[in-house]
């Protein structure tokens, strides 16, 4: 494997095209996940040593953001992280009978007037490949 000739005067023409800065809104994200993208689907193959040193500063802007704003499903309740994890994989009610047997079960779970068993959580966490802790 070669190493890439890395230059300064390179990278600082990309970060000027770029401009890539602390993100602090979602349409800054966006602009800055469409870059981090495109790279990425570069390949690292082949990708110059400065278009690999944006990415991995793409990619930490990316993460600090995420940190920063998205809730953590440690700090919600099982009733959350069910209702979060439903949301992100555009799931209704009735897609979760096979877990939990009827829609009245999971509507009472979602509205934390049931509390979801073990049984439930144990397939729940095998559905959406999570730890069972986030439902218990």
């Amino acid at each position: 494997m070669t190493l890439k000739a890395y230059s300064n005067k390179r990278y600082g023409k990309l970060l000027a095209s770029t401009l890539p800065a602390v993100i602090k809104s979602d349409g800054e994200y966006d602009r800055t996940e469409a870059i981090f993208n495109d790279l990425f689907n570069k390949g690292e193959a082949n990708r110059s040593a400065e278009e690999t040193r944006l990415f991995e500063l793409l990619a930490n802007l990316l993460e600090e953001y995420e940190t920063r704003t998205l809730p953590r499903i440690e700090d919600a309740s099982p009733a959350e992280t069910l209702r979060f994890l439903m949301e992100e994989n555009d799931l209704k009610q009735s897609d979760l009978d096979d877990v939990f047997g009827s829609q009245s079960v999971v509507s009472k779970v979602l509205s934390q007037q049931r509390s979801i068993s073990k049984a439930h959580a144990k397939r729940l966490a095998e559905r959406f490949n999570v730890s069972i802790d986030a439902f218990i």
